[in-house]
């Protein structure tokens, strides 16, 4: 006989609020939403709500907004809502008082193929390394991160022109499939996790910062690519111009590569009306977008027609 499931949901971005459209689409009964508390955002420091707290909002579903997830009003309050099941989709670590409270326990969502790719940033990442595929895999929460045993996966495809983008959504996607799936296995008292596998080299997720997203100009071409491709549009590549006497921080947000021998240094610019090259170690990297300080992000036609490169020009 099916469970009677009354489910808690977790996350804060857009990627999470597919999944849980889905849920909601899918009449599942969600009994509480938990997401980060409202931030300041923009020019005006105005209180945001997460993307999770709108919609969750908009389907009049209760929401919580802990500031700290061991907080013993919190716990209390999880404690009423009497789930049997949470569902965790990118929210944060939570601690062992959250995750071990339902019955039925905590599965968390996390897009990449387990056990490759933990960490905070696994779609930049698998694009960046330049891989062939990647996926979803939903696991229980363990004490570790992303390191619980495995319930269920989806495999897909990295395309050649893929972007952090176009495979954000793509994973979203299956990702709520997956989910849907999940939750019917434990309901039904048919899933069957399995222990991740620990064997070989694992690739890992870092959270990305100013230091690794900087372009590296010295490398070949087909891996700068990948990685402006990677971090498009969020959090953007990017590189220090110098230029006129000037040192800017331009964001790269689309390139192509041109394969061809040169005996110029890495990051030297050339420029013509309406190309912008960029020696790399085994030849040039043609930016099609870039967002200057100050200006918007433009393609490169539109920036050469008003900005004007000095001879000595170069990227770092």
């Amino acid at each position: 006989m099916p469970k009677d499931l009354r489910i808690v949901f977790m996350g804060t971005p857009d990627f999470a609020v597919g999944v849980l459209k889905k849920m909601v689409e899918a009449g599942k009964n969600i009994v509480g939403v938990i997401t980060a508390p409202d931030r300041p955002a923009g020019r005006g420091r105005k209180l945001m709500a997460s993307a999770v707290k709108d919609y969750a909002v908009s389907q009049n579903l209760k929401v919580l907004q802990p500031t700290n997830l061991k907080d013993t009003s919190f716990l209390k309050e999880l404690k009423d809502l009497d789930a049997n099941l949470q569902v965790v989709v990118a929210f944060r670590m939570l601690p062992k008082a959250v995750w071990q409270m339902p019955k039925l326990g905590t599965f968390n969502l996390h897009a990449s193929l387990l056990p490759q790719y933990r960490g905070a940033a696994p779609i930049n990442w698998a694009i960046i390394n330049n891989e062939e595929k990647t996926g979803v895999t939903t696991f229980f929460i363990d004490e570790k991160i992303d390191t619980g045993s495995i319930i269920a996966n989806k495999e897909i495809a990295i395309e050649k022109d893929e972007t952090a983008e176009t495979l954000h959504d793509k994973l979203m996607e299956k990702g709520s499939e997956l989910v849907l799936e999940t939750i019917i296995l434990i309901e039904e008292d048919s899933a069957n996790p399995k222990p991740q596998p620990e064997s070989g080299v694992l690739k890992e997720a870092p959270k990305l910062t100013p230091e690794n997203t900087r372009i590296d100009w010295a490398k070949r071409g087909k891996e700068i690519d990948a990685f402006i491709r990677g971090l498009s549009p969020y959090p953007v590549a990017w590189a220090v111009l110098h230029n006129n006497n000037e040192e800017l921080k331009a964001k790269i947000y689309a390139v192509s590569f041109e394969k061809i021998n040169h005996n110029f240094e890495p990051g030297t610019i050339q420029t013509s009306k309406k190309e912008l090259k960029v020696a790399c170690s085994d030849g040039y990297i043609l930016i099609v977008e870039i967002q200057l300080p100050g200006k918007r992000k433009m393609d490169i036609s539109s920036l050469l027609n008003g900005y004007t490169f000095d001879e000595n020009s170069k990227l770092s």
